[in-house]
Order: structure tokens, then C-alpha cells, then sequence
């Protein structure tokens, strides 16, 4: 990271400011804590969870400061503040068994949170995500997917069986009672209001695509999984059908390059891969290309500026140690035992994977372009706040399956 602030600044002045490196020397600090109060609390956590979030939050920090470096202070402010979370989670949910009994109140929560911005919310950029509170924006969706996650893990730990028995059949397929499938039809229409409501195509898709993992985890019935997929894939075809702002977000992802909408509907797209491609393998070097072009580069498109600047090489270091965090966090599932552990690591991954790939996948025109932040690296409090809360619980759920599986009991009961 400190090498990355010294070739930004030499990029920039061609000297460099010995008082910004106050910034990434503060962050390495910040992490250095964290790294102690785990080795306190839970030492047998998961050894590469809390690097990997330090490696994609000095990334983010290091292009932000590239980008806008008006806003690499308050972005260290708010890994601060994150950091705070992310230690009052360790010390005061180690029994994380407690926020099951919650579920219900969790999941009312959640669900408010999200209809606050549908009638509060401030339109940004097209979308109603935010809600203003004073000089202050916060986006209730970060909190909100993760209260969700919890109530789905409580809630799926207790039905899982009842879910995964099949009484009846429908056209030839075994499926369970139709009174099963009412929390998927909630979540179908919930994913569709987002979408009608916000103007929200990622977050609608982020959403019922963390339903649908958790579903499949807890009940390995692939029908549910197809059933989900049709209704979404009907939803948002109903929704591009009656709603100009779905039509527009589809038709500049079909033809970024149109003359007709290349300066105005599809500009940010077409932008994001002028500067991917200009980036080849090995990208222009920090501070030496023109990221700048695209709008918003430092929330939703903060992975066009490192395609550009760092190469396909930067940005494949991105995508694999986003892929290793998940991996890692499939491993914490699996080392648990108890349904609602497994299930609630299931959920915490499938936000990272789901949010990663949405935004990423949505810069690069592999799928529609979404609103939503690239995880520990897009600029913002909110996402951060969220992530970390996140990476703390996974952390615990870690260090939890560390100390109760069967090989742990074997090595603990040895001389």
C-alpha cells in the first residue's frame, strides 16, 4: 500500500508528500489492531480471513486516493469506524446463537430498512438508495442484507426439513407443499418493489440471489433454486416491459457503443470499457491513465479504474482474492456443526460473492450494469460499516467451527 501511495504521488507532482503517507501508514495500524484483538478473543480464527479484507480495503484506499484525494481521509475515517465494529462484534457476539432468537425482529428490521429508501429514499444516479440524515448519507441496503442473512439462516435452521420433504408433484417434479414456497414468493415480490420502487437492478438481484443460496444450502432441492430463477427472470422481463428506466439500463447494456445513447444513457459503460481496454495486461501505471472520464468511478466503478491503471493483471488480483475470501468463508460452513453457524456462513459469503460478481460483472457488460459497490474497495461508509460488521462475524463463525470440530475435540483430549 505505501508503495502504491508513492507512485501516485510521483505520478501526479513527480515528488512525493511525505504527509500522505500518514494515510496508508494508519490503515496498516488500524489492521495491526484488528490482528491483535483476534489473536485475544478468537485465536483460533480463520488465519487469512482478516488479510485478504486488509489487501482489498488497501487497494480501495490506494485508488481512492488516486481518484479523488479529497476523499482519502474521510475514507480512513470510515475503515476506522468499521474497525470499531468489526471489535465489538468479536468481543460481544462470540455466542452468536443469541441473534437467532432475534430472527423475527431482525428480519422486520431489515425489511424497513429497505422500504425506507422506496418512500424516504434520495434518487442518486437514477436510483433510490439513500436516505439523507442531515449533512450525512447512509444506504440502508448494506445493513439491511446482512440483518436479512440472519434472520433467513435462523429461520431456514428451523424449517429446513419441512422444506426439504416433497409431498406433491407438479408437472412430473417433486415439490413440497405450496405453503413452503411462501417465503420465496415474498422474497420474489420484495426483489421486484426494489426494483420498481428504487430503480435498483443490482440490489434487487443481490438480494433474492443471497434467498436463493441459502434455500439451496438448507435444503438441497434444486427446485427451488429453478423456481427462483424463473421468477426473477419473469419479474424483471415484466418489469423492462412497463418501465423505462429498466428498458434503459437493458438497451445501453445491449449497445453501449450506440451514437444515439453513447453520450448520454449508456455513457458510463461505454466509458468503463474504453478504460478496461486501454488498460491491457499490465495497465498504464497509477496515476498515468484517465479513469476520471467515467462518473463515479470511486463507488460503482472503482473496478474499471483498476482494470485501466493496474492492467488485466491488477484487476485478476482483485477478482482472485475476492475468489479466495469466498473460498475461505465456504471452508467456515463447512467446519460448523450446528445448522444455524452453517447456514449464517453460507449467507455472509454469498453477499461477497453475489456483490462482487454483480458489479463486476455489470462494469466489464457481462451482465446489466447495477448501482451496487465493489466490497472493502468502492469509497463509501455505509458499504464499509457493512462489510466489516460482516467480516466479524464470519470471523467468529471461524474461530467457533475451529474449536468444535471432531479433529479440535481429538487434539484437545491428547496430552
Amino acid at each position: 500500500m505505501m508503495v502504491g501511495f508513492v507512485s501516485v504521488q510521483l505520478a501526479r507532482t513527480g515528488t512525493v508528500d511525505y504527509l500522505s503517507l500518514a494515510y496508508p501508514a494508519a490503515a496498516a495500524i488500524v489492521f495491526l489492531a484488528l490482528h491483535v484483538v483476534m489473536r485475544i478473543f478468537v485465536p483460533r480464527a480463520d488465519g487469512l480471513l482478516l488479510p485478504l479484507a486488509a489487501g482489498l480495503t488497501f487497494m480501495g484506499l490506494v485508488m481512492i486516493e488516486r481518484l479523488e484525494a479529497s476523499l482519502a481521509l474521510e475514507q480512513l475515517l470510515w475503515i476506522t469506524v468499521a474497525a470499531a465494529a468489526f471489535v465489538l462484534v468479536i468481543a460481544f457476539l462470540r455466542r452468536y446463537e443469541v441473534l437467532a432468537q432475534y430472527k423475527y425482529t431482525l428480519g422486520v428490521l431489515a425489511l424497513l430498512l429497505l422500504a425506507s429508501t422506496m418512500v424516504l429514499g434520495q434518487e442518486v444516479n437514477g436510483a433510490r438508495l439513500w436516505l439523507k440524515l442531515g449533512t450525512m448519507s447512509f444506504q440502508p441496503a448494506e445493513l439491511a442484507k446482512v440483518l436479512l442473512v440472519i434472520f433467513l439462516a435462523a429461520f431456514f435452521a428451523e424449517k429446513h426439513e419441512v422444506l426439504s420433504i416433497s409431498t406433491h408433484r407438479f408437472l412430473g417434479i417433486p415439490v413440497p407443499e405450496l405453503k413452503y414456497f411462501v417465503p420465496l414468493l415474498a422474497m420474489w415480490g420484495v426483489s421486484v418493489l426494489m426494483m420498481i420502487f428504487q430503480k435498483d437492478l443490482g440490489s434487487s438481484l443481490l438480494f433474492f440471489g443471497i434467498f436463493i443460496c441459502m434455500v439451496f444450502a438448507a435444503t438441497a432441492r434444486k427446485t427451488y433454486v429453478l423456481v427462483g430463477m424463473a421468477l426473477f427472470v419473469l419479474g424483471a422481463f415484466l418489469c423492462y416491459l412497463s418501465f423505462a428506466h429498466v428498458r434503459m439500463r437493458v438497451e445501453s447494456w445491449l449497445t453501449p457503443f450506440n451514437p444515439a445513447t453513447v453520450e448520454g444513457s449508456s455513457y458510463q459503460i461505454s466509458q468503463s470499457l474504453f478504460a478496461l481496454g486501454s488498460g491491457g495486461i499490465s495497465g498504464s501505471g497509477l496515476g498515468l491513465g484517465y479513469p476520471k472520464f467515467i462518473p463515479s468511478v470511486t463507488t460503482d466503478f472503482i473496478f474499471s479504474a483498476v482494470g485501466e491503471e493496474l492492467g488485466l493483471l491488477g484487476a485478476a488480483a482483485l477478482v482472485f482474492m475476492f475468489a479466495l475470501l469466498v473460498a475461505r468463508g465456504i471452508k467456515v460452513a463447512l467446519l460448523h456443526r450446528d445448522d444455524f453457524g452453517k447456514l449464517l456462513a453460507v449467507g455472509l459469503v454469498s453477499i461477497i460473492a453475489l456483490q462482487s460478481f454483480i458489479i463486476m460483472g455489470g462494469v466489464t457488460r457481462l451482465i446489466p450494469l447495477t448501482g451496487i459497490t465493489l466490497p472493502f474497495v468502492s469509497y463509501g461508509g455505509s458499504s464499509l460499516l457493512a462489510n466489516f460488521i460482516l467480516l466479524g462475524l464470519l470471523v467468529v463463525l471461524s474461530h467457533r467451527g475451529a474449536t468444535t470440530n471432531v479433529q479440535s475435540i481429538r487434539q484437545g483430549a491428547r496430552p
